[in-house]
């Protein structure tokens, strides 16, 4: 089965139940979100008397993971895109990559890395189970099963509804066709939905881009790490000594008080 998840618009109640959910099986902060953020992989907006539940596609050919430098995102066979949190370094190449902005940066961490939903995984598609969002939805406004039926069930809908769904599914085609489609009784352009979104696979164009510059790119992840070690090096040591760090400032081994006395 090739796991995805359909959104159906015309059934949401903006209950929220499926953020709340999230966040509880993935560990995040509480509290209620307007936005898709490091903490939040998943909340309901509100655009054209319609709610809209905002999260991850979950790209058949992703393009995050075709410009990770690290193997910090992998597309699994259940059809998820996952996300090794260890291995990413922060450089925000998948920020960059995305055509739908989905992931984001952590601003508040002295070392900062990028989040986005994972459809529940580790944690549940790998036990067998439905990810947590879709399980606990009261309406069946968001729907988990596998994409080919999902599809069907979407044309099923739109085709004994004519004038209840807009005669789209997006998803279905959009960079390259995701695993996370939607139905909807309003135009996705006035629901904020990104329609110009090419039907093409990303992962082509990202290739061809970054397969002309591999010694640069090898160049700037060392760049970054070194930078990284840097600053944190010098907080290290402002730490230790009680002052406050400078970050033009040499870098200077902490003093060696052993003794009373500074040894030189």
């Amino acid at each position: 089965m090739q796991a995805a998840i359909l959104n159906d618009l015309t059934k949401c109640i903006g209950c929220g139940a499926c953020a709340a959910a999230c966040k509880q099986t993935n560990n995040l902060p509480k509290g209620k979100a307007r936005s898709l953020d490091a903490y939040t992989w998943t909340y309901v907006d509100y655009r054209a008397d319609t709610f809209v539940r905002r999260m991850c596609m979950h790209c058949l050919e992703p393009a995050c993971v075709s410009v990770c430098p690290v193997g910090a995102l992998h597309k699994t066979e259940s059809g998820a895109v996952d996300y090794a949190p260890a291995k990413c370094f922060g450089c925000r190449y998948c920020v960059m990559a995305c055509p739908f902005d989905i992931p984001k940066y952590q601003w508040d961490k002295q070392l900062p890395i990028t989040q986005k939903c994972i459809m529940c995984h580790e944690k549940k598609l790998l036990h067998g189970e439905q990810p947590a969002c879709t399980s606990v939805c009261p309406t069946g406004a968001t729907l988990f099963g596998d994409r080919g039926d999902l599809i069907a069930e979407a044309r099923r809908r739109i085709g004994e509804n004519p004038d209840r769904y807009v005669k789209h599914i997006y998803g279905l085609h959009e960079a390259g066709g995701t695993s996370v489609l939607y139905v909807s009784g309003i135009p996705f352009d006035r629901l904020g939905f990104k329609v110009e979104v090419k039907e093409g696979p990303y992962p082509e164009l990202t290739w061809a881009a970054l397969s002309k510059v591999p010694h640069v790119l090898g160049f700037g992840c060392a760049f970054l790490f070194g930078v990284s070690w840097v600053i944190n090096r010098r907080m290290q040591i402002a730490a230790e000594e009680g002052t406050p760090s400078d970050p033009k400032a040499p870098i200077r081994e902490p003093k060696n008080h052993a003794g009373g006395d500074e040894q030189s």
